[in-house]
């Protein structure tokens, strides 16, 4: 948990002892913003609109409203839509110790897995907590093996990427028929206007609470550019992995990069995994617990990745490649930082990206620093991007007492 507000605790929010003690247990004495100002609110039963960064908590924010609800309604249920199976099975991981103490079942309805087997556990068990991804949620909807009708609180969480996915049409009809006395609860990073309509549709005049702009990052996020060309940038993460010890998410645009990241780094002896949609759901848990537990130093991911992954401890995240999308850029960068500490990104541009590089810098309302490594040859922007061609780099950080730094900024 963040270490700001030091004089805030748990204490004070409404929430029930025997939360608290699951809370001390699991070592949270503190609450971040967006936990301090959501929970009263949500616990009031009033619909809210919870802007906040990747990383800063937003799963208990919601997660202990939800099953204290639970608990004063017996037989109340209530669904976390969410927009990629890593993500479901992390909040639902979460959810499991808050639920703990009222013996309130959680189920995880995504893609990947057996549906015959989904259907045997919502039928056996008394669940009452669905998290799930939007498209097998409307699957098990339209084969009648879960029921709405006792559905009392509803979230919407990283909403944003979930339209992003393409999601908005299964969102809008599992909406559609929700129980009209529902509370609904929506997270999301950013702000578009999707979003606001998800709000003014389905919503209740819900409150807004919004803990950082929309399009900003982490604020000890340490972030890079360097310009090189397409062949050297695989020289240039191997230069890098050298330089940083500690465990390294690294993103690629495709799956067939991916791929190729990761044999060329096994070649190279990193130990190193792969995950994206190619890959099954055991090969993409095994991926992600065997980084999260050390076995791999180095995750390649592609964006399936960028809100799916909550590993504490990222040193460093590097965007082999830019994001198609520019608030992609981020979620990336939001996998390292977390929960207030220090964390790095570092991203590799080509010549003709300047314009790629702009739209992150609008969209943040920052400029990112260019810098060089004295190894691989530096380029510039190119003029016809629209960036600034004469834009100079720097020497990254640990070289430049060896190098006299010509650091400059994109305007």
């Amino acid at each position: 948990m963040t270490t700001e507000n030091n004089h805030q605790t748990f204490y004070g929010l409404g929430i029930a002892p025997a939360i608290l003690e699951t809370l001390e247990r699991m070592k949270f004495k503190t609450p971040t913003p967006i936990q301090h100002k959501a929970i009263p609110i949500a616990n009031e039963g009033k619909d809210m609109l919870g802007i906040a960064q990747t990383g800063t908590g937003k799963t208990l924010a919601f997660g202990i409203p939800m099953v204290q609800r639970l608990a004063q309604h017996l037989t109340a249920k209530a669904v976390v839509l969410v927009p990629t199976r890593e993500l479901a099975v992390q909040v639902d991981e979460t959810l499991r110790k808050v639920c703990q103490p009222y013996n309130i079942r959680t189920a995880i309805l995504i893609g990947g897995m057996n549906m015959g087997t989904q259907i045997q556990t919502v039928r056996k068990s008394v669940t009452r907590i669905y998290i799930a991804t939007p498209g097998r949620f409307m699957d098990h909807i339209q084969q009648k093996t879960v029921s709405l009708q006792d559905i009392k609180m509803v979230v919407l969480d990283e909403a944003d990427r979930m339209l992003d996915m393409g999601f908005a049409p299964q969102i809008e009809r599992i909406m559609r028929n929700m129980p009209k006395d529902r509370q609904t609860l929506l997270f999301s990073a950013t702000m578009p206007e999707a979003i606001l309509k998800i709000a003014t549709v389905y919503m209740k005049l819900p409150i807004r609470i919004e803990m950082a702009r929309s399009g900003t990052a982490a604020e000890k996020i340490i972030q890079e550019i360097f310009i090189v060309r397409q062949e050297s940038k695989r020289q240039l993460l191997i230069k890098l992995l050298q330089q940083y010890q500690g465990s390294v998410l690294v993103f690629a645009r495709t799956k067939m990069g991916a791929a190729k990241i990761t044999r060329a780094l096994r070649d190279m002896h990193f130990t190193a995994a792969e995950i994206h949609s190619d890959r099954s759901l055991g090969q993409r848990r095994e991926a992600l617990e065997g980084f999260k537990l050390g076995r791999y130093r180095v995750l390649i991911a592609t964006d399936i990745a960028s809100r799916g992954i909550d590993v504490k401890g990222i040193e460093l995240v590097v965007n082999y490649d830019l994001p198609e999308d520019s608030e992609n850029y981020i979620h990336r960068i939001g996998r390292t930082g977390r929960a207030g500490h220090e964390g790095r990104a570092i991203s590799l541009a080509t010549p003709d990206q300047g314009s790629n590089v702009r739209d992150i810098e609008k969209l943040m309302r920052t400029t990112l620093t260019i810098s060089t490594h004295p190894d691989i040859p530096g380029e510039s922007f190119s003029r016809f991007t629209g960036n600034a061609g004469n834009a100079r780099p720097r020497p990254a950080a640990g070289f430049r007492r060896r190098f006299r730094s010509t650091a400059r900024h994109i305007r």
